[in-house]
Formats: structure tokens, sequence, C-alpha cells
């Protein structure tokens, strides 16, 4: 069982790109590998470093970034729109280097997956069982004597964790009878042989998500706890992860490292698209996923990670609470950027700044539905606004419509949010300093691409106004919903990303040229952690570093104070 305080895998930041030197000598390594690909003389950008007959890793020039992915044929999941595929590769990497505190893991967390088998029974068979019963135990024995169902299960957890509970096609996720369906373990298969070979060959470390050049791993000493937070790498021994997995795999892996063998049987046989492509689109075509809601189910599983953190400025967004109730600790310096609320809640002890979300708009109106009753006097004048309307009716319906700038109403919302959080300083286009940074808190809840013209007038005034008083002070501006594009943290491969949402207003990029502003920090997007919670962007002329911290059961919060001392110097 792990210590309470114990944590599974490393920091995002521990783990994030780095930056190539151009005349780094491993660049020059890797430049000679570039040659072994012809295509590499007709891309500018992605270059083919490695690749095998499923998996190919790729190096971006422009962004200095590695990137692993699968080369078309090899079919991740049978199981439509299953997105596990980034926690399962992570858990595939951390089952190799440290198969131990895998275990650990899976038994801190045996309750859940037990709920998890008896919820997969009843889709199957539409009977109702418990965590005693044979069937849920027979299940559960099945995923210790099937590594790479294990590593699945592994992968799973992971993403429970961070993004709630699961839901849809839950038995050929929790269910080895299923499992050998989906295609999934014949998938894993042929990663672990390609994490391994790539790691064999180049200098490289990876924890399944994340790559780096090994030179500058091991110089940076990024591993806080090499006990627990490890990479793979040429020199990693993976001998006791190794004599777990199924024959086969060892085989083709023992042609690149010597290893004792020990058999063990199980379903590993990759599925190509080329071989069933007609029949999975027939099967995506009819789909019909059965998911709930995350929050619906949070009341069936119990949280087993610890809920309290030391970070000396913790960074969180978009927790949406409704039971009254912070879901973590910490003592130190909090960043709330919004959508914190989705009912009423006060915390006395919480410290440090908090910038409005939308959630918050309708979380602090009162909770008597008689609006004729006095605590409504104070939101009467706003009674004649469609906007307000919906915010009590159908909030998402609101958003478009929200007001823009200083409007009465989010100060309003600003003075209930004072007396829920006494000691948060709630920035409502308004600023503050702590410990020599300058905090820039801009009211945006919402994304409002077709008012942006309108949206960027707004934020270049109030920063006009707010970076005039500390003109000297390294700036960071806080706002829930990002200021455009340029600055945030989506991804444009998202289905939320807007192209249209980008910097229109010449005078913002001279403001950001002229002040010491160093980065942004956005929620509203819900960018799991997993997905990197720190990354920087070229604007201005100079490189910002922009934080989306989405909370989760695994990540409490972002540590943004090593992100500060290395943009400090």
């Amino acid at each position: 069982m792990l210590d309470k305080n114990q944590k599974f895998l490393p920091d995002e930041k521990a783990m994030a790109p780095v930056p190539v030197q151009e005349k780094s000598g491993l660049l020059a390594e890797l430049a000679a590998h570039f040659e072994l690909y012809p295509e590499n003389s007709r891309r500018p950008v992605n270059k083919t470093l490695f690749r095998n007959q499923y998996f190919q890793l790729t190096y971006n020039v422009k962004n200095q970034a590695f990137n692993i992915s699968s080369r078309g044929d090899l079919v991740y999941s049978a199981i439509p729109y299953d997105t596990a595929r980034s926690y399962i590769q992570r858990a595939a990497v951390q089952y190799l280097v440290h198969p131990e505190a895998v275990q650990r893991y899976l038994a801190m967390h045996k309750g859940n997956i037990q709920q998890y088998l008896m919820l997969s029974i009843f889709q199957v068979t539409g009977r109702k069982v418990n965590k005693e019963s044979p069937e849920v135990q027979q299940a559960y024995a099945a995923i210790a004597e099937n590594p790479l169902f294990e590593i699945q299960i592994l992968g799973r957890m992971l993403q429970h964790d961070e993004t709630g509970p699961l839901s849809a096609n839950l038995a050929g996720k929790f269910l080895f009878s299923e499992n050998v369906k989906t295609g999934i373990a014949g998938y894993l298969s042929e990663y672990l042989n390609f994490i391994i070979q790539l790691t064999q060959t180049l200098p490289i470390a990876t924890d399944g998500k994340n790559i780096q050049l090994l030179e500058t791993t091991q110089a940076d000493n990024l591993l806080e706890d090499k006990e627990m937070y490890q990479q793979l790498t040429f020199e990693s021994d993976i001998t006791p992860a190794l004599n777990l997995l199924p024959q086969e795999l060892k085989q083709n892996i023992d042609r690149l490292v010597i290893r004792k063998n020990q058999p063990m049987l199980t379903n590993n046989q990759p599925l190509l698209r080329s071989e069933y492509g007609k029949e999975l689109a027939e099967v995506r075509k009819n789909y019909v996923a059965h998911s709930v809601n995350p929050d619906n189910l949070k009341q069936y599983f119990e949280n087993v990670l610890p809920t309290e953190n030391e970070n000396l400025i913790n960074v969180v967004s978009d927790i949406h609470i409704s039971d009254g109730k912070l879901p973590f600790s910490n003592p130190n310096f909090n960043i709330f950027a919004g959508d914190i609320l989705d009912g009423q809640l006060t915390n006395e002890k919480i410290k440090g700044i908090y910038v409005i979300g939308g959630h918050e708009l309708p979380a602090v109106l009162p909770e008597n539905p008689d609006t004729t009753a006095e605590v409504w006097q104070k939101w009467r004048p706003f009674f004649k606004y469609k906007w307000f309307k919906l915010l009590q009716e159908n909030p998402e319906e609101a958003w478009p419509l929200l007001p823009v700038g200083n409007h009465k109403y989010y100060e309003v919302v600003k003075t209930e949010l004072e007396k829920s959080f006494p000691n948060m300083t709630i920035l409502n286009n308004s600023s503050v300093v702590y410990q020599g940074i300058h905090y820039v808190g801009l009211t945006i809840p919402a994304v409002l691409v077709k008012r942006k013209k309108e949206l960027q007038k707004f934020i270049l005034q109030t920063l006009e106004k707010l970076l005039q008083r500390e003109p000297d002070k390294p700036t960071v501006i806080v706002s829930h919903a990002p200021l455009f594009n340029e600055v945030s943290r989506l991804s444009p491969s998202s289905n939320a990303y807007n192209k249209d949402y980008i910097c229109l207003e010449p005078a913002i990029v001279d403001l950001f040229k002229e002040y010491q502003i160093i980065g942004l920090i956005h929620g509203h997007h819900h960018i799991p952690a997993a997905f990197g919670r720190e990354g920087t962007r070229e604007f201005a002329g100079k490189e910002l570093f922009v934080v989306c911290s989405i909370y989760s059961e695994m990540n409490t919060g972002f540590e943004l104070q090593d992100l500060l001392k290395e943009k400090q110097g």
C-alpha cells in the first residue's frame, strides 16, 4: 500500500518537454538518424527519428518536441471513443520500470476496481452482484493472471483518478472475457515492444507520455524520488516486469536485451485496420455508449488518494464543487482560476487569489427560489437581463450573452465570494502583488468568439490600467477563459478549439512587449493533467508560460513556484 503522501506518477513539470539546443552533441547524433528515413527530405518540420512496423517517433524541429504515434494500421481499441490510450501507455512504462509500485497502487484501488467489476457484470448479464460474490472474485483474480490486462486496469484507474468515474462499455474495459475482443492487449504488446526498442536505440527517456533527451534528464536531475518517479531508458532494469510478460512478447524483446524466460499465455494479437476496418467502422456507426456523467457516479466510488498538498503556490481550476466541501487542502498560497463552485460553499482557511469563472455566477445566487424574498434584494437590478434569467434556468445558454467588462453583476458576485472565502483575494479586473509577482485577475467567465473585438478592447483597457501600477514587476495574468488562442493551453485538435478566437488587437501585442508579462493562467477547457498542465507559447516576440490546471483527485494542484523561479532566473 502506498504511503498517504506518496505519489504514483511524476509531476507534469518533471516530465515537461525540454528544449534542445542546436549545438547539442545529442541533437547532432539525432540528426544522423534523420538521414536513415528518405521521407525526411520532404518534411521540413516533423521528421522521423525511429520506427518499426506499427509505431514511429517523430521530432518537431519547430517546437523541439518528440512524439510517439501509431503508423495507422494498428487499432488501439475496438471500443468506440475509448479515451484511455495515453493513460494505458503511461501505465505500460510504469509497469516496466517499477512493477512493485503498480501492485501497491492497484491494491489501494481494490474496492473501486471491484465496484467496476460489479457494474461490468451487470452490463453483460443484467444481474446485480456484490463485491463478495464468486463472479466478482473470479473477475478480480483474472486481472493479476494477465499482465497486459493488468496494465490496462492500471491505466483505467489512472484515468478514473484524473477525470472521474468511467461508465461507457465497462465490460470491455474491466472483464478479461470481454477485453480479449477489444484488441487492446495486442496494441499494448506492440507498444511495449516499440518503446523498449526505442530506448535501446536512442538516448531517450520516457514515462509513457512525455519524451526527453537522456542527457537533459540526467543533467537537470528532474526526478525527485528515484524509487517512485522512474523513466524508461536503456539503463532501466526491466527484468522483474519482463519476467511477467507473455512469452511471445518476451521473445521479441529478448532480441534486444538478454533476459530469463518465464512462460505465460495471453491473447496479445494486434487488431489491424487493414483486416478488420469494415467491421470496426460498422461497430462505431451503431455504437451506443450508455455513458453516465462522472459526477453522478462519484457516490459509488471511494477516493483513496491524498487530499492535501504542500505546493507553495498551488494552481487549480474547474473543481465544480456541489457538495459544500472543498475536496483538498493546502496551507499556502492558492490560485483559483474559476469554476470552483457549482453550489454554495464557505471555507475560512484557504488563502490566495480567486478569479471569477462562469459557474460562480449562478452558484452564489440565493437558494431560496422565491425571488420576492428579501435575500434577492441585491440581485433585483439584474432581473431585466435575459442572461440573468438564463443563469437561473439554463446556465449553458447564458454563457454567450454574459456582459463584458466591469459589469455591476460581477462586483456583487465578488462580494458574495469574499463572504465565503474570507482569506482569499477576489480579483475582479484587479491585481495584487505576492512575493514579488504581480498577479492580474481578469473576469472572463466564458470564451466569447463572436464578441472577441469587444472582449479584447476590454482586455486592453484593463491591462493598461493595471500594468501601469506595477511596471517593473514580473506579471502573471489569471483569467478563467483564456484571453485568446495564442495564449491558451487548448490544443487545435480539440473539439472545443475555435480557430477564430484569435488576437485581433495590435495594441495588446505591443502591451505584452512593453511590460514584464512572464506567463498566464487559465481554466475553462478541462484539459486533463496527463496532457500537460504547463507549456510555453510564443507571443509578442517573447516566450510565455501558460498553465491550465484542471483539478483532479490525482492532481490536487499545480506547483507554480518552480516555474516562477525559472522565469526570474
